[in-house]
């Protein structure tokens, strides 16, 4: 028992690629990287020169890459995003602006990654750096590109992903009985006709999952050189740390990859 509990002392720090999405994102992930830093471990951040909230920091070596917008225009199309997310209206009259606002963030975001994938001299440091995983929040799948180039295990960081992207990729259950679909602002105890509602919401929603990722499946598929899709990259993922807590969530089915981490930026009075 003596020996084993001495070998508790002399695991590795590890070297970790951390690829963050900004905004509310990042402030929860900021948190887990102060904590990781705090354990010894090495951790790089990418991002672009234009952010809202990642800003360089004692914790992490932080590389940045040119950014296709300006401060001003990204922290106007994030506020009309979110804006829309409280607006009250039918099914109909959210789905066409969640529509427009996700085509014009996801147009910014494309963007961004496609200048990260063409900067050879950051790729080739990423590349040397030999890394030990790919930490990421794979609402932008920008890093599970990057995760497949350089053959890293990913581990996943997020709240939860559109149209049920989550489920796909992890292969896990999603039964439409009592796990409420987007924009149906259902609960998880529902009537037979609200059960037939929420299998049909299912449709619009996989054409507005399709609609937003598409472009990152065209970018990765000629980044690595073979058709593949954010499906694909996303099923390679390791571990996936969910911002969930069945305290306040509707319950779901879970699988063995799929860690509930709710609560974890929660501040400590």
């Amino acid at each position: 028992v003596v020996l084993l509990l001495s070998l508790l002392g002399l695991a590795a720090a590890g070297k970790l690629l951390v690829v963050p999405v900004d905004g509310s994102h990042w402030l929860s992930m900021r948190e887990v990287l102060d904590m990781l830093r705090q354990k010894g471990h090495e951790v790089v951040v990418v991002a672009p020169e234009v952010s809202l909230h990642i800003k360089p920091s004692k914790n992490y070596v932080m590389k940045t890459y040119p950014a296709p917008y300006t401060h001003e225009e990204m922290e106007k199309e994030f506020q009309a995003f979110f804006h829309f997310s409280f607006e009250q209206g039918s099914f109909l009259e959210r789905f066409v602006k969640a529509y427009k606002g996700i085509k014009r963030i996801s147009n910014l975001e494309v963007s961004s990654c496609e200048l990260l994938l063409q900067n050879k001299e950051l790729i080739r440091y990423l590349e040397e750096s030999k890394f030990d995983a790919l930490f990421t929040d794979p609402f932008i799948p920008c890093g599970a590109i990057l995760a497949e180039h350089l053959s890293l295990p990913a581990v996943y960081f997020l709240r939860g992903l559109p149209c049920g992207l989550d489920f796909d990729a992890t292969q896990c259950p999603n039964p439409p009985s009592y796990v409420p679909r987007g924009f149906t602002q259902l609960t998880d105890r529902m009537s037979f006709l609200q059960r037939v509602k929420n299998l049909l919401f299912s449709i619009p929603n996989l054409f507005l999952c399709d609609f937003a990722f598409q472009p990152y499946s065209k970018l990765a598929s000629e980044f690595l050189q073979r058709e593949v899709t954010v499906l694909d990259l996303l099923r390679k993922g390791s571990v996936w740390l969910m911002r969930i807590e069945f305290v306040l969530d509707y319950p779901r089915p879970l699988m063995p990859n799929i860690i509930p981490i709710g609560g974890v930026n929660c501040a400590h009075k």
